[in-house]
């Protein structure tokens, strides 16, 4: 089987001026995460679509679903976790006890504040995860990267041609990631950022899928009035 697992079990703090957390905050006329967990239900190769929320907004997600979104049967609202592994993990236990885990299962795991990730984009992280195992959506860095240490001096200017900014999807074999996260030490464990460090501290390779600029992460203010000209724009 594949999933989807929507992360949004973050507060959204750096948003500021608001106590909503970012992914319920409206973008044009609906909730940021209800345009997210639309584009992974018009695709017909994905079997269940996990949501995973804070604790105090599960019952809020479940009236967006029922109030939005007609084609619902297949999303399912749990809790997400402290950190972002922790929400992955729980969407991990929730599949391997209702549907169990097998070889083949992938899971798609992809930020709720992520709204504009396309079909395109999905099908490939399909497509990779199964032939792979691993996939990170990617675009090629276009600024310069300054690496510094002491937060005041250079180090280096690495070329910017081997490098990328990392989007979402991540998308994998269940069963390997499962597996991975059960064989990381207590300081592997401390320094996770997301999923695919996971393989690449345990030298499994990532493949790369090619992403697109205007899959924006919604994070500050500004990023917010992007994503409505975006909207904008694909409507007009």
């Amino acid at each position: 089987m594949i999933f989807a697992a929507i992360l949004a079990g973050g507060m959204g703090l750096r948003m500021g001026g608001t106590d909503t957390p970012k992914q319920f905050l409206t973008l044009g006329e609906k909730p940021v995460i209800v345009h997210t967990i639309e584009k992974f239900v018009i695709n017909d190769k994905i079997d269940k679509i996990i949501v995973l929320t804070p604790q105090n907004y599960i019952n809020h997600t479940n009236h967006l679903i029922e109030k939005y979104i007609p084609d619902k049967d297949d999303i399912i609202v749990i809790e997400g976790g402290e950190t972002r592994n922790d929400t992955i993990m729980n969407s991990i236990s929730y599949i391997n006890k209702h549907y169990g885990i097998d070889d083949d299962s992938i899971i798609i795991t992809h930020d709720s504040v992520r709204p504009f990730v396309t079909h395109r984009i999905i099908e490939d992280n399909i497509q990779a995860a199964k032939k792979y195992g691993a996939c990170d959506t990617v675009i090629p860095a276009t600024d310069t990267i300054v690496e510094s240490i002491n937060g005041e001096t250079i180090e280096s200017i690495p070329v910017r041609d081997y490098y990328y900014q990392g989007q979402t999807p991540q998308s994998f074999k269940i069963k390997k990631l499962f597996n991975l996260i059960y064989s990381l030490t207590e300081e592997e464990s401390n320094i996770l950022t997301d999923a695919c460090k996971i393989f690449t501290l345990k030298d499994e390779d990532v493949h790369l899928v090619e992403g697109e600029v205007t899959n924006i992460k919604i994070t500050y203010p500004y990023d917010l009035k992007l994503a409505n000209t975006i909207l904008e724009d694909i409507h007009d």
